[in-house]
C-alpha cells in the first residue's frame, strides 16, 4: 500500500485533476527546481511542450491556464478560484510572468507554450503515459539551463520521466496493514478481527504518526478530522453548486441545471417515493457544474468524477435516518481502501483507461464506501465495490470540445445512482459472488489498454466527434 486518503482526497480547482491539477503541479516543481539549483536568477526564458491527451484536450481542460499559474508559484489546494482571471489576466496583458512570484521573465503563449497535438508521447522519453510535459529553462543567450518531462498520471498525481512503482515503493512508509489487492484486504482485515473501516484507519493513524512524530491518540483524532475536513469541502461545493445559476465557460453553452432541479424538487416535496434518486443526481450535477466552472472541488479520485462521492455521502447523511458522524467517516475510509486498489493496481486516468478509470472508479469507491457507512460486513464492501465497476467496463473518455462538462457532469449523476444500487444488491446477497474485486480491477485495466486512444480524453472519436458543438 503506497497510496494515502488524502492523496485520493485532494483539495482543488476544476475543471480537470489530470489536466489541471497535475500541470499546475508540475509546472511548480519546475520552478521550484530552478531556484533550489540556483538556475532561476540565469532563466530568461521557460518553453513548455505539451504532448497526447494533454496538448488534444489541454485548452478546454484549461491545462495552458495551470501551465501559467504553477509557474508562478500557485498550488491547486490554496489557491481561490476568484482570483484566478485576474491573475491570468495579468500575465496575459504582460506577456510575462514571475517565476515562483519572483523573477519575471517574458512569456507569450503562442511561442513559449506549444502544444504537439501530433505526438502522443514526448520526445526520448522513458515514461510511456499520454499525458506528458516538457520545461525547458534557457538564459538570455538561448542556451539551455535545465530541462524535466513529467507526466500527470490522473487524480492530480505527477511522476517525472522513468518514474517506476520500483522507485516509489522505496520511499513508501511502512503501514501496520500494508494490501495488495482485494483478497489481501479481505484476509488482513478478518485475520486481525477488524472491519476495512478500522484496517484503513490504524494504516492512516501510523502514517500520520511518522509524518509528525505525535502520539496515537492524537495522530488518530487528526485524521478524523481531516477526512471531516474533506468532507466539508465536498458538502460546500455541493451548496455552492446548487444555488450558483448560469451558462458554464468554455464555449458549449450548457447552463447550470443543478438549481433548477434543486427548486423543482424542493416544491414537491417527498411525495415521490424516488425522490431521493432525483437528490442524488442534483448534488451530483451540483458538484461537477462547479468543477466545469473551475470553482473548488475535492478530487474522488479525479475532478471529473469528483461529484460521485460527494453524492452518496450527502445522500447517506439526508435519507438514511441512522446516518451519524462516523456513519460518514467509515464511509470515506472503507472508499479510499477501494481507491487504493485502483490506483496501485490498474489506473485512474481518463487518458490511460477511459472513464471507467475515472467515473467507474468513483462509482465503485462510492458502492463500497457506502456498505461501510450503514455497518456492512467486509465481504459486502468488497462485493458492492466490485458490482459497480462491472457495469461501468469499458466506459469511454470523449468529452465535447474537450470540455468536462458532456457528458461528464451527467455521467456522475447516473454513477452515483448505480452506486446506491451496487450497494443494496451486495446487502441483500448472503451466498457470495462469482467475480472478485481483484479480477474485475484487472479487466478494467486491461480494457483500457486494449481501448483505442482516440476513445481516451482525446476528443478524437465518441460523441466528441459525432454531436456537432454549439
Amino acid at each position: 500500500m503506497k497510496t494515502s486518503l488524502f492523496d485520493l482526497y485532494k483539495i482543488g480547482v476544476g475543471p480537470s485533476s489530470s489536466h489541471t491539477m497535475g500541470p499546475m503541479r508540475a509546472a511548480r516543481r519546475f520552478a521550484a527546481e530552478l531556484a533550489e539549483t540556483n538556475l532561476l536568477p540565469q532563466t530568461a526564458r521557460v518553453q513548455c511542450d505539451l504532448y497526447g491527451s494533454l496538448a488534444l484536450t489541454g485548452i478546454g481542460h484549461g491545462t495552458d491556464r495551470a501551465i501559467l499559474l504553477g509557474l508562478t508559484g500557485e498550488e491547486a489546494a490554496t489557491l481561490d478560484p476568484d482570483t484566478i482571471e485576474d491573475k491570468l489576466a495579468r500575465i496575459r496583458s504582460t506577456d510575462s510572468l514571475a517565476l515562483l512570484g519572483l523573477a519575471p521573465i517574458p512569456f507569450h503563449e503562442p511561442d513559449d507554450l506549444l502544444f504537439h497535438r501530433e505526438t502522443i508521447y514526448p520526445p526520448g522519453a522513458v515514461t510511456q503515459h499520454p499525458n506528458g510535459v516538457r520545461f525547458t529553462a534557457f538564459d538570455a543567450d538561448g542556451r539551455e539551463l535545465l530541462s524535466a518531462t513529467m507526466f500527470s498520471i490522473g487524480g492530480g498525481f505527477i511522476v517525472n520521466d522513468g518514474e517506476d512503482s520500483a522507485t516509489m515503493a522505496a520511499a513508501v512508509t511502512p503501514v501496520p496493514y500494508s494490501f495488495a489487492s482485494g483478497a489481501e484486504l479481505l484476509s488482513m482485515a478478518n485475520e486481525a478481527k477488524l472491519t476495512i473501516t478500522e484496517l484503513m484507519l490504524e494504516n492512516e493513524t501510523a502514517l500520520r504518526m511518522q509524518q509528525t512524530g505525535i502520539a496515537r491518540d492524537e495522530a488518530a483524532t487528526q485524521v478524523r478530522r481531516d477526512i471531516l475536513r474533506i468532507w466539508n469541502v465536498m458538502n460546500g461545493c455541493i451548496s455552492r453548486g446548487m444555488r450558483t445559476e448560469g451558462i458554464l465557460p468554455g464555449g458549449l453553452n450548457v447552463r447550470r441545471r443543478a438549481p433548477r432541479l434543486a427548486h423543482r424538487l424542493r416544491s414537491q416535496g417527498s411525495v415521490d417515493p424516488l425522490a431521493p434518486l432525483d437528490w442524488i443526481t442534483v448534488y451530483a450535477m451540483a458538484v461537477n457544474e462547479e468543477n466545469a466552472a473551475g470553482g473548488r472541488v475535492v478530487t474522488a479520485p479525479t475532478n471529473g468524477a469528483a461529484g460521485v462521492i460527494p453524492a452518496v455521502a450527502r445522500y447517506y447523511l439526508e435519507f438514511h435516518e441512522d446516518a451519524d458522524e462516523e456513519g460518514l467517516i467509515r464511509y470515506f475510509l472503507a472508499s479510499a481502501a477501494i481507491g487504493v486498489l485502483y490506483k496501485e493496481n490498474a489506473s485512474i486516468s481518463g487518458a490511460e483507461v477511459g472513464c471507467q478509470g475515472e467515473v467507474g472508479v468513483a462509482c465503485s469507491m462510492a458502492a463500497g464506501g457506502l456498505v461501510a457507512a450503514l455497518g456492512g460486513a467486509n465481504e459486502a464492501v468488497e462485493h458492492a465495490a466490485e458490482i459497480a465497476m462491472e457495469h461501468n467496463l469499458g466506459m469511454t473518455c470523449d468529452p465535447i470540445g474537450g470540455l468536462v462538462q458532456i457528458p461528464c457532469i451527467e455521467r456522475n449523476a447516473t454513477a452515483a445512482v448505480k452506486a446506491v444500487q451496487a450497494a443494496r444488491i451486495a446487502m441483500n446477497e448472503t451466498e457470495g459472488h462469482k467475480v472478485s474485486l481483484d479480477q474485475v480491477i484487472r479487466t478494467m485495466y486491461q480494457t483500457g489498454l486494449d481501448m483505442q486512444s482516440r476513445y481516451k480524453e482525446t476528443s478524437l472519436a465518441g460523441l466528441a466527434l459525432n454531436v456537432i458543438e454549439c
